[in-house]
């Protein structure tokens, strides 16, 4: 059932290591300027994302929604990212659509003054699975109206449905699913931990979506969340899976440079602090995006949040300061020493390329 998976989800973030066991924004290092010659108040955060205007290049990530305790998580990061003015995404609005009892779980983010929300349905779900009938276009206009979304995220999901118990399996015809959502609603491609590839990247772009959440490897690994799943449940052979692709997928910030095809770009996957956040527009990102982070104050209140998305914004503007960067554009050209297994899959793609 869409309920108890929903809050096993964020059970399991919270309380398991769900981690992937490098994390690839570690291999990522700036040069330390000793004179700035700015102050730390001549720094411009304010950036442009997908036609609307953030104080900060941040967006808080998918976190939940589908279950009663999930209204609440989704109100205090509605209210606390207004007040902040970054981006929101919900949880896949998949259960509310088949579930209009649940509805009250995504729409409580309208009306807060968030500069940029980002609705959310599964490309799985895009596809008739067994008995499961496919979304329409009108079921993703339901998605972005029940939260009076200004884009939707098509969620590719894929390794995580092989090692769910209820996952789905079929994608076949999925890129012209994604076109034909795209050619009527601005479509964000959005993937949860494996990262984008330039074969994707390119695919996408033809199929007419706006920009990509390149979702990679470092941060939270969605088998691990569904090995945890699997083990409980007593399913050795989806146990196994979740055990062998742990740390499947390409890290996110060589699935940036892969996927930089003239799109915008939120960085997702291993992002802890404002200083990765700023390692991620450096790569090439138009944004960071988190979730993890605020998923332990989200469950408290807005003033957590709050906090903790200042905590990170300050950690990004002492971070440009730091490197001399007054604009995003001095942070892209920083001086960065990139070292480790990042520095390598980088060099091998150069090298293929």
């Amino acid at each position: 059932m869409v309920m108890p998976r929903k809050a096993d989800h964020i059970d399991i973030c919270l309380n398991e290591d769900v981690n992937s066991t490098h994390n690839y924004w570690h291999d990522i290092n700036f040069v330390h300027h000793a004179l700035p010659e700015m102050d730390l108040d001549d720094i411009d955060l304010s950036t442009d994302l997908f036609g609307k205007k953030l104080k900060a290049p941040l967006v808080i990530s998918a976190i939940t929604g589908g279950f009663d305790e999930a209204a609440a998580i989704n109100e205090n990061l509605a209210v606390a990212a207004g007040k902040v003015g970054v981006g929101l995404g919900v949880g896949s609005q998949r259960a509310a659509i088949e579930e209009p009892k649940l509805v009250h779980t995504y729409d409580v983010v309208k009306g807060k003054g968030v500069p940029l929300l980002i609705a959310n349905v599964g490309a799985p779900q895009l596809i008739e699975q067994g008995g499961k009938r496919a979304f329409t276009l009108d079921d993703c206009r339901t998605a972005m109206d029940m939260i009076d979304g200004d884009i939707l995220a098509i969620h590719m999901n894929y390794l995580q449905e092989i090692v769910q118990l209820e996952g789905d399996s079929k994608a076949r015809g999925i890129v012209q699913k994604i076109a034909d959502i795209a050619g009527e609603l601005p479509v964000l491609a959005k993937e949860t931990g494996a990262g984008i590839s330039r074969k994707t990247a390119l695919m996408l772009k033809e199929a007419g979506v706006k920009g990509f959440d390149v979702g990679g490897l470092s941060g939270t690994s969605w088998a691990a969340v569904e090995y945890y799943r699997a083990k409980k449940d007593g399913d050795k052979q989806l146990e196994g899976h979740g055990t062998a692709f742990w740390n499947w997928g390409i890290p996110t910030p060589v699935s940036l440079r892969m996927s930089d095809v003239g799109l915008p770009m939120i960085a997702t996957g291993g992002l802890w602090s404002g200083l990765d956040v700023a390692k991620s527009v450096a790569m090439g990102a138009t944004a960071g995006g988190m979730a993890r982070r605020v998923l332990e104050a989200a469950v408290k209140s807005p003033k957590a949040v709050e906090k903790e998305l200042n905590c990170i914004i300050s950690e990004l503007r002492v971070a440009m300061f730091l490197t001399g960067s007054k604009s995003f554009e001095e942070l892209r050209n920083a001086d960065m020493i990139i070292t480790g297994k990042t520095k390598e899959m980088l060099k091998a793609m150069e090298e293929k390329a």
